[in-house]
């Protein structure tokens, strides 16, 4: 099976390509919003994290994102600890979902911190998002109502585009200036003529 690693900056428009090839029939599995569900659902997981952050980190029996949010992004070692809690049982949710999906062309697996937690490597093809960081921001603080000091936080914890583009076998810039559409065509393409 062909995985697709898709990955960018916060608000690269990740999920919005994701949903470009998805309309081609390629299966998604997007790690971020299954991180969180698995965060809800996974009863070791939720004492895990109640051990490391208290239990203010579940408030009327959900995800207390902003104190986790203020928690991690002060303190990098407090965010590596719940990625090394929350990454291995994402790996496991990715594996048992990939293999209700052996017969698509590919399946791609969609994520901010791809490269960061190590997740590349399992992937055949790395698609980089690019967009200017005033566009990403604006895209932001009006999707999230993040504020400024918010958004700059989670930027200094991911790669810079330059690190990414380590990586890419594939990029797609998502700032209206390249035809997406045509680019994910393109990149379906090459993808599908190597299998």
């Amino acid at each position: 099976m062909i995985i697709v690693g898709l990955t960018g900056g916060i608000g690269s428009g990740k999920t919005y390509i994701a949903q470009k090839f998805q309309t081609l029939g390629i299966p998604i599995y997007n790690s971020d919003i299954r991180a969180r569900e698995l965060m809800m659902l996974d009863n070791e997981l939720i004492e895990n994290l109640k051990q490391l952050f208290g239990s203010e980190v579940y408030r009327n029996q959900k995800l207390n994102k902003t104190f986790i949010a203020e928690q991690i992004f002060k303190n990098k070692q407090l965010l590596q600890k719940m990625n090394q809690l929350v990454h291995p049982k994402v790996q496991n949710d990715f594996e048992l979902w990939s293999k209700q999906h052996t017969d698509a062309p590919f399946i791609i697996k969609e994520a901010a911190i791809l490269i960061e937690s190590g997740a590349y490597k399992q992937c055949n093809y790395i698609i980089v998002i690019l967009a200017p960081k005033t566009l990403r921001m604006e895209r932001v603080m009006n999707r999230d109502n993040m504020s400024h000091e918010q958004f700059v936080n989670i930027l200094n914890n991911q790669l810079s585009d330059k690190e990414r583009l380590e990586f890419a076998n594939f990029t797609i810039r998502n700032d209206g200036t390249e035809e997406v559409d045509q680019k994910v065509n393109a990149i379906y393409q090459q993808i599908v003529s190597k299998k």
